[in-house]
């Protein structure tokens, strides 16, 4: 089991291990390489001497030829093996360099899925780079990226959650078959396009599969026939001769739609084929948890899947038979194009729905084999305790945020009736936004059946949304005020629906004069409160650090302190009870040559609005309608 291992010895005896065989296979890929050169080199010798002066018999050229052909066939078989062999030593490079911290740059960053209207992705740090899904996908079809980046972009219900939960811990007690889910594929890398492969599998017939079909069959009997009675001497040359003409121009005829239907069945056949190899060994795994169960039982319903994948190939390859010099006439002549086509376009009639079950299936398991080896490495790691109940509950014991290495600081934090809210106050760098995210993506991995980096989480099912990354834009004319205000004004459309709101809000209307700032934040939080939603604002603004008293007992203080010592300053990342008392911002200054305190006080700049200039309310801006007032 997976509690019993210690993953990093796992990964460094594997590793060993497997690098041996692949210094064997490489010495056996080097050693057919030089004998496929001395038979070539032997069967040249062998012409030579037959050529000249009629030495030997050109028969003797059947001993090299054969062997050669023997030397390919053992050649291509190694050249297969060694591309696994390679992707099970990148499989243990990369577990030990996610145990290691120096996983990042490593893996897909998942940049497609990322939507810059997003409530949380691009906050939260979801993907990218260094992100959540470069941490945690293992997937090697799109499908399977796919279903992962949909589980961290939108929160599951309780039930799902527990049900991956289980089905994340079976697989993570499997790590043989987590390493062979990784290595399937190694001869066709590029991932499986799901998107583009169901709608090939589902997309209307260009070729008649019926009376078509029956014609071509017929047309290319009747000419065997005439072919066969004409050498036995049973009737004149004309009638093949006439038959065979036929057959071209039928097939010149047919000639568009046969090769869009076989050329466009090349690459889905190829993607197929790795995602057969996928489904088969699902298929020979006996699994534990009811989900996983459940998935192997739906690919059985779907027939054989592994058996109709490779009729499928066989048709493909068949055709391409046609492009060899000596069977072209051949294939010409009995409409061998024709059949290939009109068999692909019957396979995909009667197999293309049960394509997209072989997608969504395999997707699934892929993801949850993600999640399994992200389990597999942290084993100390919880899983996070689902709970029901009128009003929703956040409450982590020593939470740290995943993407950062092993030793960080954790904290305690506990959102539900009382308080709803914490007002996190602090000086700059102290870690304010850091908890924010911490709290987030904790969260994220919770409700996408994820073990989280804590001591213990309990929650409900939430809905997340957050500003702390909402930017201005030239292109589209818009402020950085402006993009935070339509992002608040999205969370609290989410807080009004059925699943709670936990909102991560990082210095709150910073971007407007102090008066609007405090009363905009005042009215925005309380009626997200009214909401029942649940959540944490950052803040180094001492006067905004006293909402929390207003709003008490639904709202309070915590803050971070920092250390000034020597001209240099140092952080705990302590979250303490409170208000912060102090601010860094002069003394960062100083730090980096910037002492303002030094510069003549004539020098400033005195930025004070000018007397009865109105202020525009941030509260105006947001909502207008009664129903919607903050």
């Amino acid at each position: 089991m997976a509690d019993k291992v210690d993953p990093v010895e796992y990964h460094r005896e594997s590793l060993e291990a497997r690098r041996a065989d692949l210094a064997r296979l490489e010495r056996a890929d080097l050693r057919l390489s030089r004998a496929r050169l001395a038979t070539a080199l032997l069967a040249v010798a062998l012409v030579l001497a037959s050529l000249w002066q009629g030495w030997l018999s050109a028969w003797w050229l059947a001993a090299p030829a054969g062997l050669f052909a023997v030397l390919v066939v053992a050649h291509n078989r190694v050249i297969r093996l060694l591309q696994v062999a390679s992707r099970r030593v990148d499989w243990h490079e990369l577990g030990l360099a996610r145990l290691g911290d120096r996983w990042v740059g490593r893996g897909e960053t998942g940049a497609r899925f990322q939507a810059g209207d997003h409530p949380y992705a691009l906050d939260l740090d979801i993907f990218g780079d260094g992100s959540l899904f470069q941490l945690l996908t293992t997937g090697q079809t799109a499908a399977g990226e796919e279903t992962l980046a949909r589980w961290l972009l939108a929160a599951s219900d309780a039930d799902t959650v527990r049900r991956r939960q289980a089905a994340v811990r079976d697989l993570a007690s499997r790590p043989l078959f987590r390493e062979e889910l990784y290595t399937l594929g190694a001869d066709v890398r590029a991932a499986v396009d799901s998107a583009r492969l169901a709608d090939w599998a589902t997309a209307p017939a260009q070729l008649d599969t019926g009376w078509l079909r029956l014609a071509a069959a017929a047309l290319s009997a009747a000419a065997v026939a005439a072919l066969a009675a004409w050498l036995a001497g049973l009737t004149p040359g004309a009638l093949p001769a006439v038959l065979i003409l036929v057959n071209v121009l039928v097939g010149g005829f047919r000639r568009g739609a046969v090769s869009r239907v076989l050329h466009g069945s090349a690459e889905p056949a190829r993607e197929l084929a790795v995602l057969g190899a996928i489904v088969e060994r699902v298929r020979r795994e006996s699994f534990a948890a009811d989900r996983l169960r459940q998935l192997a039982g739906e690919l059985g319903e779907t027939g054989d899947p592994v058996r109709t994948v490779r009729q499928l190939g066989r048709l493909i390859e068949m055709h391409d038979w046609q492009h060899n010099i000596l069977f072209a006439p051949i294939a010409a002549c009995v409409l061998w194009g024709l059949h290939c086509a009109t068999a692909v376009e019957a396979w995909r009639e009667r197999h293309g729905q049960a394509v997209t079950a072989w997608l969504r299936i395999a997707g699934e398991i892929e993801a949850l084999a993600s999640l399994a080896t992200y389990h597999f490495g942290r084993p100390d790691q919880p899983f996070p305790e689902l709970t029901a109940g009128a009003n929703p509950v956040c409450e982590g014991e020593q939470l740290a945020h995943p993407l950062l290495p092993a030793g960080a600081v954790a904290n305690d934090v506990a959102l539900g009736v009382e308080p709803q809210l914490l007002v996190v106050s602090g000086s700059n760098m102290a870690g304010k936004t850091t908890l924010l995210r911490t709290v987030g993506v904790n969260a994220v991995l919770a409700l996408a059946g994820a073990p989280v980096r804590a001591r213990r989480l309990r929650l409900t099912p939430l809905a997340i949304g957050g500003t702390l990354r909402v930017q201005d834009s030239l292109l589209d004319g818009r402020s950085r005020f402006y993009a935070e205000i339509t992002r608040l004004r999205r969370l609290v459309d989410m807080a009004r629906g059925a699943t709670p709101l936990l909102f991560l809000l990082d210095e709150l209307f910073h971007g407007t004069n102090s008066s609007d700032r405090l009363d905009g934040a005042h009215g925005v939080l309380r009626y997200l409160l009214e909401l029942r939603a649940i959540g944490l604002i950052t803040t180094h603004d001492l006067a905004l650090a006293g909402l929390a008293d207003r709003l008490a007992p639904a709202a309070a203080n915590v803050h971070f302190e920092d250390q000034l010592a020597a001209g240099r300053m140092t952080f705990d990342y302590r979250l303490r009870p409170g208000r912060s008392t102090g601010t860094n911002a002069l003394a960062l200054m100083a730090a980096v040559g910037l002492d303002v305190s030094r510069l003549p006080k004539g020098d400033l700049l005195d930025l004070k609005p000018p007397k009865g200039q109105p202020s525009t309310a941030a509260t105006e801006v947001l909502l207008t309608d009664r129903d919607d007032r903050l």
